[in-house]
């Protein structure tokens, strides 16, 4: 294997608050020197990644469908994700803004730590050690789920995972090999256990914008639930949650009764304030213009079609779709209609040109996602008291509900939706239900199976908009398929690696092996 520049790999220059060019000018050991308990509560600042894979993950889930050659693309980042072709793009939305970014972040948090190192690890800078290994974490993590298949534990010892970066770089040229996933999974799990009981909300002064107790274990809760540890699962999602009432979670009847004006709602949405809101991280995207109301991208979207008949605003275990806030709360056209979430943030480099940059405030852990993990860990332990319990508790904060739900409910409402088709032949044929294809673990049919379908469909409301729900078909190996305007659909299979998105080109041709393709 060739020599890999790791400022090709692992970004550059966020170890020095610099740029590439510039550090690739110096000698490496002339780096700023991170001595005071000050500098690295401030060099972490840099640990979580500035661009977002939601762009990505969410064109390339059932979540989007081609409207047709009428319209345009946002951009071939928005084109590509749809219709999962190697994006060699390098745009804020490409796969190489997020490789070099969540890279970034683990150099950061690297750097942190080797500075820790070198103060003696003292026990007052724990708090800053463990915010550290949780950001070196969840970068590996991100990166995993966006470069990698599932994690399967039966095949997991032999497919590729991704180069797990532990140390600061002093040397310009550095060997790397993308190992297994088990490799990158066992270390992320290390990396996370050890960081878990040092994280203290004391040391920061927006404890959102940064790996609090509640989102650290909201971390974990979504890690060992994809890691099928699910009584770690379990566990950590009951301190993400708190007490399971009602004030802990997003107050979706509030939202629906408020002003309907799409800025003053998606403000609501990314609140520090926000209760059920644990870790907000901002990113230079273009998303909340591609997904949102706005007259652009309007060629590949959430359309009606979908949006009515698989996810938001079809019947429910609520009854009709008025009845559940989220789709009360919905803006748009038929091409894309979009939950006010996710709001544009608009930084001016160039006020008089009108250049600058766009940005989004993602939270990315939330309350109601580490319940619906809580949820779907009772379930695959066949613990179907608690799982209903925790279903109860979203559909009394989600819906208008007034009674909680039965198992027997449940398993009568899914059982008797037939499974979508691969390919539907109208939009009439499209369905909240699809065979799933658990990659290395099992689902039995019958009470099992409805109530695991059911909380799929929760989770792909609650996480919409918010890339998660690609994560889910690959977990689940749920197959689908994109229409194409005037084309035969392409068919995503269990197996397909195109599931796997493709390593940002400058990455491959330093010869890191890229990910395989069938076409």
């Amino acid at each position: 294997m060739k020599k890999i520049n790791i400022f090709n790999i692992l970004s550059c220059g966020l170890l020095l608050f610099a740029s590439c060019d510039d550090f690739l000018d110096t000698t490496p050991d002339n780096r700023a020197e991170i001595d005071t308990s000050a500098k690295i509560t401030s060099l972490l600042t840099s640990a979580y990644a500035g661009n977002s894979f939601i762009l990505l993950t969410e064109l390339s889930s059932d979540n989007a469908m081609d409207n047709g050659a009428q319209y345009t693309a946002y951009n071939e980042e928005q084109e590509d994700a749809y219709l999962w072709k190697d994006i060699t793009t390098t745009g804020n939305d490409s796969p190489k803004s997020v490789w070099d970014a969540n890279y970034a972040a683990v150099a950061a948090a690297n750097q942190a730590l080797k500075a820790i190192e070198d103060l003696g690890s003292p026990a007052s800078l724990n708090p800053q050690k463990g915010e550290a290994l949780l950001c070196r974490a969840y970068g590996h993590f991100t990166l995993a789920n966006v470069f990698c298949m599932a994690y399967n534990p039966l095949t997991a010892d032999k497919d590729m995972g991704l180069p797990y970066s532990e140390k600061p770089e002093t040397q310009v040229f550095v060997k790397y090999e993308r190992g297994t996933m088990a490799e990158l999974y066992d270390k992320i799990y290390k990396d996370l256990e050890e960081g878990l009981p040092l994280v203290n909300d004391g040391i920061y002064s927006v404890p959102k914008y940064h790996f609090n107790k509640k989102a650290a274990y909201a971390f974990a809760a979504r890690f060992n639930l994809f890691y099928h540890k699910y009584d770690k699962a379990i566990q950590y999602a009951t301190v993400a949650v708190g007490d399971a009432s009602v004030k802990n979670f997003r107050d979706w009847s509030g939202i629906a009764a408020s002003a309907s004006n799409w800025d003053a709602r998606t403000d609501a949405f990314i609140a520090a304030t926000e209760p059920a809101n644990l870790l907000l991280q901002t990113a230079v995207s273009a998303w909340p213009y591609v997904y949102g109301p706005y007259s652009l991208g309007k060629r590949y979207g959430n359309a009606r079609a979908i949006f009515t008949r698989e996810s938001v605003r079809v019947a429910g275990l609520w009854g009709a779709y008025a009845n559940l806030y989220p789709g009360s709360s919905v803006w748009g056209s038929d091409q894309k209609l979009a939950i006010s979430k996710l709001k544009a943030y608009f930084e001016y480099t160039d006020k008089a040109a009108g250049i600058g940059y766009l940005h989004l405030v993602d939270p990315v852990f939330t309350t109601d996602e580490a319940l619906l993990c809580r949820a779907e860990a009772y379930a695959l332990k066949a613990d179907y008291t608690n799982a209903l319990a925790d279903i109860n508790t979203w559909l009394k904060t989600h819906t208008k509900m007034q009674s909680a739900v039965t198992l027997d409910k449940i398993v009568e409402f899914y059982s008797a939706l037939p499974y979508m088709p691969l390919e539907p032949a109208t939009d009439a044929e499209r369905n909240i239900k699809k065979e799933i294809n658990p990659q290395g673990f099992t689902v039995s049919e019958g009470q099992q199976e409805n109530v695991i379908q059911c909380i799929l469909h929760l989770r792909r409301i609650e996480t919409m908009h918010e890339g998660l729900r690609w994560l889910d078909i690959k977990r689940y190996g749920i197959e689908i398929a994109h229409n194409r305007d005037g084309l035969a659909y392409d068919v995503l299979k269990t197996d397909d690696p195109r599931r796997a998105i493709q390593l940002p080109q400058d990455v491959i041709s330093a010869g890191l092996t890229a990910n395989p393709r069938t076409k």
